[in-house]
């Protein structure tokens, strides 16, 4: 068992990534994660880690573009806003295989939107990152020590796949304390990194490195051209989507209504499937951690058993998209969405009672 601590999100990102052995940080202030860069700000220079606060969003993605491009493992973190402007750098990392880790507290829009919470960048993490069709691992911590874990995880994936990924969260979790366990986690060994720029005299062969983010195009090897760039990230997406696929089941076994949700969202429909049980509703809640490979099989699972599902979102309506591709139009797919918030503005939640009232219209329909 190691350290338990009472913590908040952002810090949890902050000690995820030095046990990681994250060695560099750079970033922008933006409302709501500004907490993460406070953080990295006072801890990383103490543990002799490299922190900068860039002048932009765009400054800071390049900066940690070129120190990924040396092989050391290194992060940033934004808002939704700051997000879209990293979106052309991010596209050149998957390109130009850089492992690195962006961590994204999602908050409202379109455009400014507001500074606080939502769950409307949905698209832009899961298929969305930069131009080119990118796609690209994208986890969703529910919790302080999920936030934690999963951002140790994250760097593992990142070297393990050589690509950039991204930690979608939300201000509520972020600014959640909660108890923490702080412990290494142990993935297994990784290949090494060699790739990465360094002297010529750090490798046997004596020759010098290129990192290039227009593999295949520059007709560089080892891509002497472009469809064998293409098939070679081609193999290396299904290669995730095949092994990547993370996700938790809560009372599926005798359910006739399938919740589905992620982040503080899945807390929610948690409790409202509490209560519903606890009123004879067979009601079960399927929560992707992994929105990116999706976890289309247990949902297509319970669709051929004649399951309903409820889509419970922080937005209007963009998970439900990978549901229904799920179901395979078997069933009925119905969502409950950010309009169901209690309060019209921004500081408005789902709460477990909206839930809890469409569970129940839902299985009253029979």
């Amino acid at each position: 068992m190691g350290e338990r601590l009472f913590a908040s999100g952002s810090e949890a990102v902050g000690m995820g990534a030095v046990d990681s052995g994250c060695e560099a940080y750079f970033g922008y202030p933006l409302t709501p994660q500004n907490e993460i860069i406070e953080w990295m700000a006072r801890e990383f220079p103490r543990m002799g880690k490299v922190f900068v606060q860039a002048p932009s969003e765009i400054g800071a993605i390049n900066m940690v573009y070129g120190a990924a491009s040396t092989g050391v493992r290194v992060m940033t973190s934004t808002s939704s806003p700051g997000w879209c402007l990293m979106m052309e750098t991010f596209s050149d990392g998957i390109n130009a295989e850089l492992p690195f880790v962006v961590n994204q507290v999602a908050r409202g829009g379109p455009g400014e939107g507001t500074t606080r919470h939502s769950q409307m960048d949905y698209m832009t993490a899961t298929c969305g990152g930069g131009n080119g069709g990118c796609r690209n691992i994208a986890l969703a911590p529910f919790s302080v020590q999920e936030t934690y874990d999963f951002v140790q995880l994250a760097f593992y994936l990142a070297d393990k796949y050589r690509s950039p990924l991204v930690i979608l969260s939300e201000a509520i979790i972020n600014q959640t304390r909660e108890p923490l366990e702080r412990h290494v986690l142990d993935f297994g060994p990784l290949p090494e990194k060699d790739w990465a720029i360094k002297n010529k005299a750090f490798y046997k062969d004596g020759k010098s490195r290129r990192i290039e983010p227009g593999q295949g195009f520059a007709r560089l090897p080892p891509f002497p051209n472009y469809l064998s760039f293409i098939s070679h990230l081609d193999k290396k997406l299904k290669a995730m989507a095949e092994s990547e696929v993370r996700y938790e089941t809560y009372s599926l076994d005798d359910a006739e209504l399938i919740l589905v949700a992620y982040g503080y969202v899945a807390r929610v429909c948690l409790e409202a499937l509490r209560i519903g049980r606890s009123r004879g509703m067979k009601v079960g809640l399927i929560r992707p951690i992994s929105i990116w490979p999706f976890p289309y099989h247990p949902i297509r699972e319970k669709a051929l058993q004649g399951c309903k599902f409820l889509v419970v979102e922080d937005s209007l309506g963009q998970l439900i998209q990978d549901v229904k591709m799920g179901v395979e139009g078997h069933v009925e797919v119905h969502l409950l969405s950010m309009l169901a918030r209690h309060d019209p503005y921004e500081i408005g939640m789902i709460f477990p009672g909206s839930v809890l009232r469409e569970i129940e219209k839902l299985m009253r329909r029979g």
